[in-house]
């Protein structure tokens, strides 16, 4: 088993990240310098899953309301002034954070951290954080597509 300080977990949530976004919503997002990660406020929708094995940990996707309607559009072929019902956003919010989740666990298992994926889980609110206690690696990668900000956060540690 290799090292978990080892991977280059930056490199691996970027290029999932952008993947499924061009794969599954036909968009281009770029992510931010390392510097300005940017921060995502107000109404947002957050989907996460989580993964546990030789590893745990969590991915978290936090996304502006308003940007989530648009992924959710795209992905079921609408218009986002057409996306009125929450829980077809929160199954896309959901689906896109599985997709990245899967492809990250993946990335684990062929590092020799071999894992299983939970099923999504998603919160929406205005006014809460999420605590990053207790683990080995921590990333959080900013994105944009045109004035959206959106935020992935990755939480590893090796249990064995």
């Amino acid at each position: 088993m290799g090292d978990i300080q080892q991977l280059d977990l930056s490199s691996i949530t970027i290029n999932a990240t952008k993947q499924v976004f061009k794969t599954m919503l036909s968009m281009e997002i770029d992510p931010l310098p390392s510097g300005s990660i940017g921060k995502v406020s107000g109404n947002r929708v957050v989907g996460s899953v989580g993964f546990a094995g030789v590893v745990i940990g969590n991915i978290y996707i936090h996304v502006p309301g308003g940007f989530a309607k648009e992924m959710a559009a795209a992905m079921l072929g609408m218009e986002p002034e057409e996306m009125e019902d929450e829980e077809e956003v929160n199954d896309v919010i959901g689906e896109v954070s599985n997709m990245i989740g899967g492809d990250l666990k993946s990335r684990l298992c062929d590092a020799g951290f071999p894992c299983q994926l939970s099923i999504p889980n998603i919160t929406r609110g205005t006014d809460f954080h999420i605590d990053t206690i207790g683990w080995m690696r921590h990333e959080r990668i900013g994105f944009n597509k045109g004035n959206n900000p959106m935020v992935v956060e990755v939480f590893i540690k090796s249990v064995a």
